[in-house]
């Protein structure tokens, strides 16, 4: 091969572009975007992983109350599910290196991401997440008052990825005795609600932004935080109003769910259906004497 038909053929991942602009013997090369065409075996096995990393480092960091920041973040990690240990340390360090509404925000991308992730048949994520589930409640509401608004949050999602089959009973029972001791905190933090337990969606921002004169912590959220926080807890609140009658496709799902949101039999449902069986015999007696009075007055006649 001569020398000009060498300098004609590109180097491995690189493609070969026209350039009229600039005065050069041969064509110029640029690296191959592979994020703008579908994804190939042989492009996800040539992505940088430092590339893979930082870009979804970025994602779990703009997550807001949308689910299309959700399933962008999800669909991301799934495509790349070759370095899903790199992946999933990365939600674990973000978690744990940032504030407040972006940790609430990445505990409700957990509950999509496992939903995402046994649809696409990618277990391991889910294997993964229930190995350090106990990290990731560290990291939302950790012990020293920084998390203690978002013990709801934890408790919310726990619930979900219980009920999903994800987390087992008992596990989400001995995580939720202790976060209810870090949820006292929360007075501190300026986001209590003066009425007890009002979340802050039902609120108006002057009762929910530190009023001057309280005292502060090092834990203590700025303006800007607390009104986000505010309006991506509302946005949930209304996505959740409109999907409220949604009941689950499985076989008895609604016998379920009815059957966890009933009440424990107590003393006050004895006493009712000892009143209701003594109204159904006294009920029974009047019928069977007005039947015998009736059956009576018939014979007379005859």
């Amino acid at each position: 091969m001569s020398g000009d038909e060498d300098r004609q053929c590109p180097p491995v991942g690189f493609r070969l572009l026209p350039d009229k602009t600039k005065a050069w013997p041969g064509p110029l090369y640029r690296f191959e975007d592979f994020h703008s065409a579908q994804p190939t075996h042989s492009v996800l096995n040539m992505a940088d992983p430092f590339e893979v990393r930082m870009r979804f480092t970025s994602q779990l960091q703009h997550l807001n109350a949308s689910v299309t920041s959700a399933q962008k973040a999800a669909q991301y990690a799934l495509r790349f599910r070759d370095m899903d240990e790199d992946l999933h340390s990365c939600i674990l360090e973000q978690l744990e290196r940032n504030n407040m509404n972006i940790r609430a925000n990445i505990m409700y991308f957990i509950e999509h991401f496992l939903d995402m992730a046994q649809r696409d048949g990618h277990p391991d994520y889910i294997r993964m997440m229930q190995r350090d589930i106990i990290r990731v409640v560290d990291a939302v509401a950790p012990d020293d008052g920084s998390g203690a608004a978002n013990v709801k949050v934890v408790r919310k999602v726990l619930q979900g990825l219980q009920g999903k089959g994800y987390l087992e009973s008992q596990a989400v029972s001995q995580i939720e005795d202790v976060i209810k001791e870090r949820e006292t905190n929360v007075e501190d933090l300026g986001l209590a609600s003066p009425n007890g337990d009002v979340e802050m969606t039902d609120m108006p921002p002057s009762q929910t932004i530190p009023k001057p004169g309280r005292r502060s912590t090092s834990h203590q959220l700025d303006k800007r935080q607390i009104e986000q926080r505010i309006e991506e807890d509302r946005e949930r609140h209304k996505r959740e109003r409109e999907s409220i009658w949604a009941v689950p496709k499985a076989e008895n799902a609604e016998m379920d769910r009815l059957w966890e949101e009933t009440s424990d039999f107590g003393e006050d449902d004895d006493r009712l259906l000892t009143e209701e069986l003594d109204d159904f015999q006294k009920e029974m007696e009047i019928q069977s004497n007005c039947q015998h009075h009736h059956g009576a007055a018939n014979g007379n006649r005859h």
